[in-house]
């Protein structure tokens, strides 16, 4: 079953119909119109090499797909299986099936089988579009597996991306047959339905496995149009796609870059030394990911400087709690524009974001302006969902056309308030009408003393001490039945820090309250790759703590 948002969360007003393309296709299709020649994406070759795709061959082959899919009968409602990386391929394929009426369910390359059977069960898609001969990763094999534990078995599609060895569709079919794309032209797609479903993402799973959350055309398109406003996109920038495109943070930074008219320079692999090769040799601009990413920047480039100077934004989540110093190295070195953004698989990212007269370094926390006024956001008590007022902290909740418009294949009907408003599970403050600040995860908030904490602001603390690399900070039961913080850190090359030296450090700046019990030296944290970037594992480190105690 799928689960469809209440009527209430819909806002009119969003930019006029002349302002906003029809549909995804009808996007690429003006791009192409108004100057074929300019390069749309820079595709990167299994060797590292970029290879640009310029507006009018993207178009081109967007319509060649529409109309193979056509005659092989997909249609309105169908679900396409997009597994591949980031390659041109995957934006070909996603305007393409929305030309359809269809939808895609983008799929991580590092999905591994129950995962893959997950989606398969949820989203029951007609069709797999799969990546072969990628990276060493036998994809196919993992998709048999899948379609085994699933019973679901879907139609084959073979990619092999740019500069890829001919695709072999027999070794690819599960069951339902197999098929390589076409090469050829195609006619101009009818226009499809703007309210239809065009994409769905996984969404974290913290508890369990993923929901789907799903878009319309319609709501991908106003929200590009108002993320490349926000974000001062236009002609000539260039956004780097190093998250991948089966999640809403790379997906909606790439969506803005297309929507604006600029290039997108995606990477299906993350090396750092050559993204900062690309980086510097393309004038990247822009760029939304968390501080995981662009830790391992920094790192490539104090081994090896280059000129990063054409970077102008960085749009930053705060994953490893090291946003902060790596802002400060980006301002400091490259005048870069650095500001905290928020969203998430069911209100897209880019929801929010600090603007340009917002100082540092206030900019740099989660959170922000919305990025349209037709996105409206308000705190409630996460217990009654009774509004509270500016300044109060309790969950954040949305209602525009930036919301989830639908659940593939589950039902999810304590995701709305009774009054159409969208349950975020996270927590927050208002700073004013349409602006916020981003605290944790409902989950994630520690109750010590009372109080109730935010652990980044630990973490903070700990991240300062010039021995520490990287910290985290969870709370367990104690043996009162009350929360205790417990901290763990990884330490700096070479360094040797003392759990109870870094206690002592914290009691010198914090609250008593805020004090963790305990700070425990680990060699490396426990990790998670997402489709968003790499996150700690609080679970985890949650299971340590109690283990140590």
């Amino acid at each position: 079953m799928t689960t469809t948002a209440p009527a209430p969360h819909r806002v009119s007003g969003f930019p006029a119909p002349g302002e906003v393309p029809a549909d995804l296709p009808d996007l690429l299709g003006r791009l192409a119109r108004r100057n074929p020649d300019v390069t749309a994406v820079l595709d990167t070759t299994p060797d590292g090499v970029t290879h640009p795709i310029s507006r009018g061959e993207l178009w081109r082959r967007v319509r060649a797909l529409a109309e193979e899919l056509r005659e092989r009968g997909l249609g309105p409602g169908d679900a396409v299986a997009v597994w591949m990386p980031n390659w041109s391929d995957a934006l070909v394929w996603q305007a393409a099936v929305a030309a359809r009426g269809a939808h895609v369910v983008g799929v991580n390359t590092r999905y591994g089988v129950e995962e893959a059977a997950h989606v398969l069960e949820r989203a029951r898609p007609r069709l797999v579009a799969l990546a072969q001969g990628f990276h060493g990763l036998d994809l196919h094999e993992r998709l048999q597996t899948a379609v085994a534990r699933s019973g679901v078995t879907p139609e084959v599609a073979v990619v092999t991306g740019p500069s890829g060895p001919a695709p072999d569709p027999a070794a690819a079919d599960v069951g339902a047959g197999a098929w390589a794309p076409r090469r050829d032209d195609g006619p101009e797609p009818a226009r499809s339905d703007p309210g239809a479903l065009a994409v769905a993402f996984t969404t974290s799973g913290s508890t369990g496995l993923p929901k789907l959350a799903a878009h319309t055309g319609a709501a991908v398109l106003a929200h590009a149009v108002a993320d490349a406003a926000v974000l001062g996109l236009g002609e000539g920038d260039v956004v780097l796609g190093a998250l991948p495109l089966s999640g809403v943070f790379g997906y909606n930074a790439v969506m803005a870059g297309l929507a604006a008219g600029a290039s997108v320079l995606l990477e299906p692999t993350f090396d750092a030394d050559r993204v900062l090769d690309h980086v510097e040799a393309h004038r990247v601009t822009h760029l939304a990911s968390g501080d995981d990413l662009v830790l391992r920047l920094h790192d490539a480039w104090a081994s090896r400087e280059r000129d990063l100077s054409s970077w102008r934004w960085w749009g930053v989540a705060d994953f490893q709690g090291r946003s902060h110093e790596l802002a400060a190295w980006l301002g400091r070195e490259f005048g870069t524009r650095v500001a905290g953004v928020y969203g998430s698989s069911e209100v897209f990212a880019l929801t929010a974001t600090w603007p340009a007269d917002e100082p540092a370094p206030a900019c740099w926390a989660g959170g922000g302006r919305v990025v349209h006024p037709d996105i409206a956001v308000r705190v409630a008590d996460p217990d009654t969902d009774a509004v509270l007022p500016a300044g109060q902290e309790g969950e954040l909740q949305f209602r525009g056309p930036n919301v989830v418009d639908a659940y593939l294949g589950a039902e999810v009907p304590d995701a709305w308030t009774a009054d159409g408003w969208f349950r975020s599970g996270d927590l927050g403050v208002l700073v004013d009408e349409g602006a916020f600040v981003y605290v944790c995860r409902r989950g994630d908030a520690l109750r010590l003393r009372g109080f109730l904490v935010d652990p980044a602001e630990i973490e903070r603390r700990l991240a300062a001490h010039p021995d520490v690399a990287t910290a985290k900070v969870v709370g367990v039961p104690d043996v009162d039945g009350a929360t205790r913080a417990v901290g763990f850190v990884v330490g700096t090359a070479g360094a040797a820090p003392s759990g109870d030296d870094l206690v002592a450090w914290c009691n010198e700046a914090l609250a008593a309250f805020k004090v963790p019990a305990a700070v425990h030296v680990v060699d490396a944290m426990p990790t998670t790759s997402g489709t968003n970037g790499t996150k700690i594992k609080a679970a985890e480190l949650r299971r340590w703590a109690l283990e140590r105690s």
